[in-house]
């Protein structure tokens, strides 16, 4: 096929005068029977590769692909750039006998150059049979990521495609993916037995996608809310992991005066087509999603993506993350973090079969790595992705939190020495986890069975906590000292590069990884484009005065207001109770019974610093909690168990102290003494209660620590309540 035919064909069905990246290539070979293999990023190209050789090849082209909704966007495509209605189909389960037998006579006739059929339609024998009487050009395997059980999205049925391919005909077989690291683009060449196949990669490099990862705190929803208004009238997709959390996030954007849709898989079928609609149309700015949403959505100017909830791969994040800025335009990825979502992840693992678990650990570990990273998070994801970043002419280098706000380098020359070493030792059998606890000297099972506990070098970097030498792996396996075994996945061994390190070892600069906690409140983090951080001058007055308020009543400062609820206060400069009462963990209660003197001070504060006020940053709640806070309310004024009111709301133990200690923090009395008397003697009441009294903060942790396991968790947040309800409230 000559080049300039090619470039007519693209012009006569598409419109475009020239190609996209890899696509001519692919096509080329494609087009020269080969079997090919290509990686492509989202917003690539990618179904140009194989819609292009099928409209111009002579039969019909097999597509396989395990998305219903993507199949229809694409059929649809296809027909509007055709004079022949019947040039695509599908062939799937949602089709009745009538539609089959119409899709079967248009193959017949020669007028169907696409058929798309999910892979569960290929195992039937009569279409089977069916298929192999007629012409077949090619067989296009998309998302082929989903046959190998070491990617984010593994499907079962993908596995015997090739053994089923093979009935039909012995036809050229092009695979395609948006994702696809070392290990999976093996798995791919293997499962298809097309290790022949000649293989185009796409950078992964998106140069203009900004990456950030911040810690998820309690004030995430105000924080989303406060980035969301840097982009009026601009697109945007939330993903959250569960259908509860979408409700919530869309409803709360939805009262402060948010364009949002929710979109998962429980809304019915119309109102899902209905919303994706409003999101193409402009009707709607933001769509707060599952990750069900955005799979074939060709929308090119999404502005931002965040992640209320990390996801389960780094595969799943990039392609998420992917469906930002496909215009070249700007595009935002904001992930919010916390070590309690992978632990509530690998929970979701926990009754899976043994290697569905391994893998599924393997993934959430490189994502704990990505969010904990304090190195380029650009050159992170490459790294995982196979591809080292171009230092000299690679763009978007500085396109990241980490690399905007850089931490402080330590010079770890002899320690990156002592971890290759180890490695050696250690007979490169090892994976991350087992050479980091070598090093600490933490004793396990596998350790000892090894016998690597009774070895010398055992324990030999404990000078060192084990986060550290977490940290330095990761930058030593993306400086490419080390790297993982593809076929024993995750193993650990030295490249050249790592051996020439041990004998003439020179300078590694090494940042150390963030830790993120609960503690830290998202609203002081400022970000590189321009969120403002807390005012600290005012920050320290409101200290001072909610000292000498605590001193004047007898209570502690934090009985008062909580620090969280000072911080928010330097954000949004109340100036009346009424405003008061929409800061963070400020109910109307409090307001009234302690904010008078507050927001004087700030009023005056204000007017001599001549602040412009951001009246705009005063986060509305939905009120959904305001039912169950009267229910709890109710229920704890008639002593009604409190494990009886958990189970009557449908929530977990922890859950319903979680929202009586809002209840109670917000300026609410609760009666809950019932309760504790049943579980608490007299002395140990009052032990906790003076304890709090005397306290300098109110945290649990500080609280367990003192006690030292004579009360649990429970007991303390329970007393805390108490405390706060006769003493602050």
């Amino acid at each position: 096929m000559k080049e300039n035919n090619l470039h007519v064909a693209l012009k006569k069905y598409f419109g475009f005068s020239k190609f996209k990246g890899l696509q001519e290539q692919v096509i080329t070979s494609l087009l020269a029977g080969n079997n090919t293999f290509a990686i492509m990023p989202t917003g690539g190209g990618k179904s140009i590769c194989y819609q292009l050789p099928a409209l111009m090849k002579e039969g019909t082209a097999i597509v396989v692909s395990p998305l219903i909704a993507l199949m229809k966007n694409q059929v649809d495509a296809i027909r509007g750039i055709s004079s022949e209605y019947g040039v695509a189909h599908v062939l799937n389960s949602s089709l009745n006998r009538g539609d089959v037998a119409v899709v079967k006579e248009d193959i017949e006739r020669g007028v169907t150059k696409l058929l798309y059929v999910a892979p569960e339609s290929l195992t039937k024998e009569e279409y089977i049979d069916f298929l192999k009487k007629q012409t077949i050009s090619f067989v296009a395997i998309d998302e082929a990521h989903c046959i190998s059980e070491w990617g984010h999205d593994f499907r079962p049925e993908y596995r015997n495609l090739r053994n089923i391919i093979s009935k039909i005909d012995d036809v050229p077989i092009i695979g395609l993916t948006a994702t696809a690291t070392p290990k999976v683009q093996e798995d791919i060449l293997k499962t298809l037995g097309m290790v022949d196949a000649v293989t185009f990669k796409a950078s992964f490099n998106r140069p203009n996608l900004y990456y950030e990862v911040r810690s998820k705190t309690n004030a995430v929803n105000s924080d989303i809310i406060r980035f969301v208004r840097q982009f009026v009238g601009k697109s945007g997709i939330i993903y959250c992991l569960s259908r509860k959390k979408v409700e919530e996030v869309a409803q709360v954007l939805q009262v402060n005066g948010i364009n949002a849709i929710p979109y998962h898989a429980g809304l019915d079928a119309k109102t899902r087509a209905r919303h994706q609609d409003m999101f193409l149309m402009e009707d709607a700015d933001i769509v707060v999603a599952t990750i069900a949403f955005g799979m074939g959505i060709d929308k090119p100017d999404v502005r931002f993506v965040i992640h209320h909830d990390i996801p389960k791969s780094l595969e799943s994040y990039y392609q998420e993350t992917g469906r930002a800025g496909r215009d070249d335009g700007e595009g935002y990825c904001l992930a919010y973090y916390s070590y309690k979502d992978i632990e509530k992840l690998e929970k979701f693992m926990a009754g899976k079969p043994v290697a569905e678990q391994e893998v599924g650990h393997a993934l959430l570990q490189e994502v704990v790595g990505y969010a904990e990273t304090s190195m380029s998070r650009r050159k992170y994801l490459l790294h995982y992705f196979g591809e080292q970043f171009d230092e000299t002419t690679g763009l978007g280098g500085d396109m990241d939190d980490n690399v905007k706000n850089p931490k402080n380098k330590v010079e770890a020359k002899d320690e990156v020495k002592l971890l290759l070493e180890t490695v050696l030792y250690t007979k490169e059998k090892y994976k991350p986890k087992e050479i980091v606890n070598t090093l600490a000297g933490n004793e396990n099972a596998m350790l000892k069975s090894h016998r690597t506990t009774e070895q010398p070098f055992f324990g030999k970097g404990k000078y060192k906590p084990d986060l550290f030498w977490t940290a330095l792996l990761r930058q030593v396996l993306v400086a490419n000292l080390i790297r993982k075994e593809i076929e024993e996945y995750g193993v650990v061994k030295i490249t050249e590069a790592g051996n020439i390190f041990i004998e003439t070892p020179v300078s590694f600069m090494m940042t150390e990884d963030h830790t993120y906690s609960a503690k830290a409140d998202s609203n002081i983090i400022t970000n590189s484009m321009g969120n403002r951080g807390t005012d600290d001058k005012l920050m320290q007055m409101l200290k001072d005065l909610r000292k000498r308020v605590a001193k004047s009543i007898g209570v502690p400062p934090f009985a008062v207001f909580q620090d969280p609820s000072l911080n928010d206060m330097t954000l949004k400069y109340p100036i009346s109770i009424e405003e008061l009462g929409n800061v963070h963990g400020v109910g109307e209660g409090k307001a009234k019974k302690f904010g008078k003197d507050f927001v004087k001070m700030i009023a005056e504060y204000v007017a001599e610093n001549e602040i412009l006020r951001p009246d705009d940053l005063v986060v509305k709640s939905t009120g959904e909690n305001s039912s169950l806070k009267l229910y709890i309310i109710q229920n704890t004024d008639r002593k009604l168990p409190l494990d009886d009111i958990a189970k009557s709301k449908g929530l977990e133990f922890v859950d319903l102290i979680k929202e009586m200690q809002r209840i109670v923090f917000m300026g609410t009395k609760l009666n809950i003494s019932y309760y504790i008397d049943d579980i608490l003697d007299e002395d140990q009441q009052e032990e906790i209660f003076d304890y709090f009294m005397e306290a300098k903060t109110d945290l649990i942790e500080d609280a367990l620590e003192e006690f030292d396991g004579d009360y649990d968790e429970d007991e303390l947040r329970l007393m805390r309540i108490k405390f706060m309800s006769e003493v602050a409230n």
